[in-house]
């Protein structure tokens, strides 16, 4: 359902890692990045280039947001109390798309920016297209009637591959997740070492 596939498998060979956790990442074939001399490409990063990589592997994990829209959301955070990487995690997993995905409504992140984007979910029984739109603490998020038997969201649901994580409540079978608690950066189950702490040392030059 994503238009990004291409782009996505592409930052998996660039950071060399498996960001989002598919079994079909070609990184889990090999590490090194592409063409005939990747394998020779590898170079000591410098203190700008850990935290520029820490930075673009953040903001590409959640769909590849625009670094215009991160670069907000990391404004939000710092302004915030409190420790802004941990706010800069609670805002971005407030994301409706975020949520939509971590639902298990949608395989991937692009396909839940999508899915929003078409106009597949209810947020307290009223339509929100807007993938960023920030959803609240008691939010209830919830696949439109027309959408439920849809042959992405019965297999996304069935997925082994990952688990809702308890800070939101799913009930697959009405198809409606509720946000309950915003969530800490050792909630937040990535499958690969994020480093938002290095985020926030970037933009913080």
């Amino acid at each position: 359902m994503s238009k990004r596939s291409s782009a996505k498998y592409k930052l998996d060979r660039r950071m060399g890692q498996n960001v989002w956790g598919r079994p079909k990442s070609p990184v889990n074939k090999r590490e090194y990045g592409p063409g005939q001399h990747g394998q020779r490409r590898k170079q000591k990063l410098s203190d700008f280039g850990t935290q520029l990589r820490a930075k673009q592997k953040l903001k590409g994990y959640y769909a590849n947001i625009s670094e215009k829209q991160f670069r907000k959301v990391y404004d939000e955070a710092s302004r915030m109390k409190g420790d802004t990487s941990e706010n800069l995690i609670g805002l971005l997993e407030s994301r409706l798309d975020a949520i939509v995905y971590r639902a298990k409504f949608v395989p991937t992140p692009f396909a839940a920016r999508q899915f929003v984007n078409h106009g597949h979910v209810r947020v307290n029984g009223r339509k929100v297209n807007i993938p960023s739109y920030r959803c609240k603490v008691g939010d209830v998020v919830e696949v439109r009637q027309r959408s439920k038997q849809l042959t992405m969201v019965l297999e996304a649901v069935d997925l082994a591959e990952r688990d809702v994580p308890d800070y939101i409540e799913t009930d697959h079978s009405k198809m409606t997740a509720r946000y309950a608690r915003v969530p800490a950066f050792s909630d937040v189950p990535y499958p690969v070492l994020m480093e938002p702490n290095l985020v926030v040392e970037f933009y913080s030059r």
